[in-house]
Order: structure tokens, then sequence, then C-alpha cells
């Protein structure tokens, strides 16, 4: 289990000032915490930090995970490599595996994982990406997918508050992803996704909660959402709580 945690989050320095984004505060925890716990929620003990902007913060703050019940391992870049880039250096973490999860480490997605790697399996395809339906498209890329789910192309975000089907943050790879990602600095989402979309990307749309810290407002939301996106993080079905929070 992979998270991305080494973005610099540099909307967010107005309200965030010298700490790396997924340690912004929620309520009175890292929102990081969040994603800790609901990975130990469904049952995934050992993660893998990809640590890069402030990584010895996020080291300091989550340690070797035993006050979570996890086991933690960290692969830090020392230049930014860009989400792809950071996934192949871990690559290490994760080579006797034949699937591996990977979730972005400042966004919230309620969803069932075991659910999500099932939907990976039967389908059979390099990737899987689970995409959530949002009112407001405006600042995401959206994902175009077809009537057997599987993902046709992406295309960018043109900023018009249009609704559409954006990229959740959380994927299941086959290894052999990694061999089409090269050494060094490229974008999961610009670069190596668009790159796979002919060699089989399926999508699994959620209905459960969302929500990304990428801005001082979606920001504040979470902070106004805190009590209901810590019951999110504990359950592992999306349920009631699902209808507090419509993004």
């Amino acid at each position: 289990m992979l998270l991305l945690v080494g973005g610099m989050g540099t909307r967010l320095r107005s309200v965030l000032s010298g700490k790396p984004k997924p340690l912004a505060p929620v309520g009175d925890i890292p929102f990081l915490e969040l994603l800790v716990l609901q990975l130990r929620s469904q049952g995934l003990r050992h993660l893998v930090m990809c640590t890069g902007f402030h990584a010895d913060q996020i080291q300091q703050e989550f340690g070797d995970g035993h006050k979570w019940n996890v086991t933690i391992d960290y692969s830090e870049e020392t230049r930014p490599l860009g989400t792809a880039g950071a996934i192949k250096l871990a690559e290490r973490f994760v080579l006797e595996s034949p699937e591996f999860v990977v979730m972005n480490g400042d966004s919230f997605l309620q969803l069932d994982l075991r659910q999500l790697i099932q939907f990976h399996r039967e389908h059979g395809g390099l990737a899987t990406i689970a995409v959530r339906q949002v009112p407001d498209a405006a600042r995401y890329g959206t994902v175009v997918v077809d009537a057997q789910n599987r993902v046709t192309r992406f295309s960018e975000k043109i900023g018009l508050p249009e609704p559409g089907i954006i990229n959740g943050g959380v994927y299941v790879f086959n290894r052999e992803v990694l061999n089409h990602i090269p050494d060094g600095f490229s974008s999961l989402e610009k670069d190596a996704l668009p790159g796979l979309a002919d060699q089989g990307i399926f999508a699994l749309e959620q209905n459960g909660m969302f929500i990304d810290i990428g801005t001082p407002e979606d920001y504040a939301r979470a902070q106004a959402l805190y009590l209901a996106l810590s019951k999110a993080a504990i359950s592992d079905s999306p349920g009631e709580s699902q209808k507090q929070l419509q993004h």
C-alpha cells in the first residue's frame, strides 16, 4: 500500500505555512491520520509513505506506525519526482506483490477497498481507478468511461463549473505498471495513466464521502466536516455518512 505524501501544497501556503499538505490539521489530527485510520479499518497493516517535501516532519509524526497498530515504511525522494516517479522510486516495496494499492495523501474518498481490489481482478486490466461523480468538476481533470467501465480517455480540466466524473485518487495497479514508468520525474495523471489507457484501465464509481484539501476553500470544508470524515474513516462501507458531504 503506497501513500503519495510528497507534494508541496503550493496552493495551501496561505493557510498552511511550513508544513507538508498531508499534515494539515483537520480537527485535532493531521489529515493524513484520517487516511491511516481508513486503511487500518479495512485491514491494511503495512503502509509505505512516499515522502518528499518536509519528509522529516511526516516521519516524525507517524514513525513506525505502532501508535495505529500498523507498520509504516518510507520511500523518500531527494528531488521532486511527481506522482508516478514517486511510485517508481518505491518499487522495491511492491516487487513481491502481483498488485498493489496507491492512494493520494491529500484527498479522502470513502470506499470499500476489498470491493475495489475484487473489481480489478475480475476486469483484468493493468489498473483500476476509483472515480467519483461530482457536481462541479471545474478544477479537476475528468475521466471518460464506457459502458463496460473501461476508461477511454482522460480529459484535462477546463475550468467550467459542470458535473463530471473525476479521479478519486485511489488506484489498484498490476505490478507490470512499473515497467511503464520511467525513472525520474513523471506524473501519474498526465503521463502514466493516459499512456496506459489503450492497455486496459478500468474505473469503479464510488458514492461515498469525498474531499480534496488542495485549495484553501476545500481545506476549510474539511475542517467543518471533521466529525463526519472521522466517522467515515473508521467505516469500511459507505453509508449514512456520505449524506453529510456532497461534492
